[in-house]
């Protein structure tokens, strides 16, 4: 995973990876959570491609936007 440059320095994400069609999201808490062009669409999905790249937003257009239509939640060890 990349680390998210968290610009804003108070970002609750602190990686990502990303793929052709999805995003992969960990949290400060452990909790990682796939996005993809099922779920919650295309469009989200790259703009958070977008945001992860440019290191701020992430976190609060996942919040705002894309809240709770995610793939997959799974923690990480």
């Amino acid at each position: 995973m990349k680390r998210y440059r968290n610009l804003s320095g108070s970002s609750g994400v602190v990686a990502y990876e990303t793929a052709d069609d999805g995003i992969v999201v960990k949290f400060l808490t452990g909790d990682m959570y796939l996005y993809d062009y099922a779920r919650p669409g295309r469009k989200e999905v790259e703009e958070m491609k977008r945001l992860a790249v440019a290191g701020r937003g992430l976190a609060t257009y996942i919040s705002k936007v894309v809240k709770d239509r995610y793939a997959r939640k799974w923690q990480h060890d």
